[in-house]
């Protein structure tokens, strides 16, 4: 069993920072009422934690491929932790966003490296296994995080779901540090790190966000909006420039001009955007227009997710038979259908009223995500899979944070009533809409799209680790 610790360590760590994505949702009432924040406040929360995953996973695997992924993935754990207590003892809103930004940082750092980790220390049928295990635990998080997070909040109050990640870090810690997870010293990697990209791709999604957000408060024709849209633009410029020009980027842009990675890229944006980000408002409407608490809160909103695991483990194995624009473009359909059923959705609804939408929507999750990786790797030639893999996680919690952005927009422009029930009732609908439409329409973009990739074989996990495009070899150090 000894040698299942690294896989332990590193499955450790991966769950923890992939709960905290979800586990804030039914917690933010209570945050609310503690910190007595506003409903911008509550956004940011929840989407400053994605935004910082999404912005600086690609720049972490160029560091990873320096420093050894090793010592990422224990400096991440450490900035996590540190993080997670803050968040814990914050007296007020602003320091619990500031801290949740940190927390992200070291959530990058560890997520860049999983994958790099267990490729370097396992081999053979041990590797496929290693695989197979971190992928099942990543799809439980999702599942876990409504439910843990209800029932820390209900028991122990709101603070408990940032205490509760400090053990688990020291075991993870422990665990890394150990003899089991020892891994040959990185390599010289030529060139140095893409700073001007990174700092233009985090300008660029931060400034994205924070004008979604705002319009909300301010209108989208306020100065706040308009420049920050505006200075989104510029950097994304300067982005495009930056990669054009430098030797080593963090995202090389003829990746796009393929058709099938690009339909990939946005199906994922988009995925994330409509199966997931709504679920911040319905955690609201489950606690302050139902009066339901944390955990059962937690409880109603949980069959996506674990449909979604079920759905993925029944069919993982047969789905490699199929075109891969099937089972993703096929799944996000039913993403889609299942989040119009939740326009069902009306002032005098329980929470039995989100069952139906949850199951269809959990049943397009399990079919679209386990494919989607694999595809896109298998879409770029083998020396850029790793930086295939990190531009796809870049673009799942992109579309995560991007989703809470606009959703929160249009609930706020749209929750008006003479009661808590009719007010959240007249803003869910059009979340749920917009969330459904965009799942239709990323399924039909998957379908045209995207293409039975020609140029890597079926096994694929091994590649998928660092973010910056060095062959497999390299990245497991």
């Amino acid at each position: 069993m000894r040698k299942w610790i690294p896989l332990a360590a590193i499955c450790l760590g991966a769950f923890m920072l992939l709960v905290d994505v979800s586990i804030v949702n039914v917690a933010l009432p209570k945050m609310s009422a503690d910190l007595n924040s506003s409903f911008t406040s509550l956004q940011w929360v929840v989407d400053i934690y994605a935004l910082t995953l999404a912005a600086l996973l690609m720049v972490c695997g160029s560091f990873g491929d320096r420093l050894g992924h090793r010592r990422l993935y224990l400096a991440g754990l450490v900035v996590f932790a540190a993080a997670s207590l803050v968040c814990a003892l914050a007296p007020d809103a602003a320091t619990l966003i500031t801290a949740r930004a940190v927390q992200g940082v070291g959530g990058a750092a560890m997520m860049t490296s999983t994958t790099a980790l267990i490729a370097g220390a396992y081999q053979g049928r041990d590797r496929g296994t290693a695989f197979g295990v971190w992928g099942a635990v990543n799809g439980a998080a999702a599942a876990v995080g409504p439910v843990l997070g209800g029932l820390l909040t209900d028991q122990f109050g709101w603070r408990s779901i940032f205490l509760v990640n400090l053990p688990i870090a020291a075991i993870a810690l422990a665990m890394t540090l150990g003899k089991g997870l020892r891994l040959p010293r990185p390599q010289a990697v030529e060139g140095r790190v893409d700073s001007t990209g990174a700092l233009a791709f985090t300008v660029f999604a931060a400034a994205l966000t924070y004008g979604l957000i705002e319009s909300g408060t301010h209108g989208w024709g306020s100065a706040v909006v308009l420049g920050s849209l505006g200075g989104s633009a510029v950097a994304l410029i300067v982005f495009v420039v930056a990669e054009l020009r430098v030797r080593r980027p963090l995202l090389d842009l003829s990746l796009l001009r393929n058709r099938s990675f690009t339909g990939l890229l946005v199906g994922g944006l988009l995925l994330n955007a409509a199966a997931f980000a709504e679920l911040t408002y319905t955690s609201l409407w489950l606690q302050q227009a139902l009066d339901l608490s944390p955990l059962d809160a937690g409880l109603a909103v949980s069959p996506m997710a674990a449909t979604a695991f079920v759905v993925a483990l029944a069919t993982g194995r047969s789905l490699h038979r199929f075109p891969p624009q099937l089972p993703i473009g096929v799944g996000l359909l039913f993403i889609g259908t299942g989040t119009l059923l939740l326009t069902a959705v009306s002032a005098g609804s329980d929470w039995s009223a989100l069952l139906p939408g949850m199951l269809v929507t959990g049943v397009g999750v399990g079919l679209s995500t386990p494919t989607l990786m694999a595809t896109a790797l298998a879409s770029v030639p083998p020396q850029r899979a790793g930086m295939a893999s990190g531009a796809l996680n870049t673009s799942r919690q992109l579309g995560y944070a991007l989703g809470i952005a606009v959703l929160g927009t249009v609930f706020q422009q749209h929750a008006h009533g003479h009661s808590a029930r009719s007010a959240f009732a007249a803003g869910l609908h059009p979340v749920f809409l917009t969330a459904g439409l965009t799942g239709l329409v990323a399924g039909l973009l998957v379908l045209v799209t995207v293409r039975r990739p020609h140029l890597m074989a079926p096994a694929t996990p091994v590649a998928t680790s660092s973010p910056t495009g060095a062959p497999a070899d390299n990245t497991a150090r």
